[in-house]
């Protein structure tokens, strides 16, 4: 599949602000199953001051200061990509989820998608939750499948419900909440198990309902998990839609949990109360659009 991604953040400001550091992760990751054709970043106003790099996960970071008076500010990330199924691991590999477990603390690497982050802490509650699913014994695929399909049947989407701030234990309570709310919840609970599990962040194709036009700019960010399989690699779940990600889903980053990979963050002076608008479109490249093949950082 092939898609045309576009991302804009706007903020508005009460009083001026005089300058601004921020970054964006708002470049979709390269990887085996997802090329990207082109990917462009427009800025307003103008930085002063843009530079790249790769953060600890390898996530692609954009680092840009507004050091002139504005009273709004306007983000737009725009990419073209392609994206093909992602491999599945071989049953061989399928061992018991215990194994697993004692398997992670033995590799340095997976020890900080093992323990606790800053949004997410291991408990009693969440591993209560988590175990029908792992009876003794039970290999790991198979039980990690089931708690995700249990997320997706027993909670409830609610986008009224939580905020950045809402505990996870609250969403276990409570039975409700957003994507990054059941990512949080299923990480949590495998990690109260010990297993590695890790945050991803991107985007997913909606379909409008049969005979209703696509809304531009109505789509939005997704999160989902990754678990790690031993001998293999990581295996992606998505427990708000109950299913594997596919071509659909498309990767910007992953780290520990949300704050590891929000699409954008920064520091300003000035500003006062501001207004957040965010717009997301994620809409199918047909074999006969044309997509330019410069990219290009604007507002620069």
């Amino acid at each position: 599949m092939r898609y045309r991604v576009r991302h804009t953040t706007r903020y508005d400001y009460a009083s001026p602000v005089s300058l601004c550091h921020n970054e964006a992760r708002l470049t979709p990751r390269v990887l085996p199953w997802q090329k990207i054709e082109t990917t462009e970043l427009t800025i307003e106003p103008r930085p002063a001051v843009v530079s790249e790099r790769a953060d600890f996960f390898g996530n692609r970071v954009t680092r840009f200061s507004v050091q002139e008076i504005h009273l709004a500010l306007s983000v737009t990330a725009s990419t073209a990509l392609q994206t093909q199924g992602r491999p599945l691991p071989p049953s061989e590999v399928d061992k018991d989820w215990q194994s697993a477990a004692s398997h992670a603390p033995r590799l340095p690497e997976l020890r900080q998608f093992q323990l606790d982050s800053p949004f997410i802490m291991r408990e009693s509650a969440l591993r209560a939750f988590a175990i029908s699913s792992f009876p003794p014994g039970r290999p790991l695929l198979e039980a990690v499948g089931d708690l995700n399909r249990r997320i997706f049947e027993t909670f409830t989407y609610d986008p009224e419900f939580s905020t950045l701030a809402t505990p996870v234990r609250e969403v276990l309570r409570a039975r409700r909440g957003v994507c990054q709310d059941f990512a949080h919840l299923m990480i949590g609970s495998l990690r109260s198990l010990g297993l590695a599990a890790r945050y991803v962040s991107g985007y997913l194709e909606t379909l409008p309902p049969p005979g209703r036009p696509r809304l531009i700019g109505a789509d939005a960010s997704h999160a989902w998990v990754a678990v790690h399989v031993p001998n293999w690699g990581w295996l992606e779940y998505d427990p708000t839609n109950g299913n594997l990600p596919g071509e659909r889903h498309l990767v910007l980053g992953w780290g520990r949990d949300y704050g590891d990979v929000p699409p954008l963050k920064g520091i300003m002076n000035g500003g006062g109360v501001h207004e957040l608008e965010v717009a997301v479109d994620v809409a199918p490249i047909g074999d006969g659009d044309e997509v330019s093949r410069q990219g290009a950082l604007s507002g620069i």
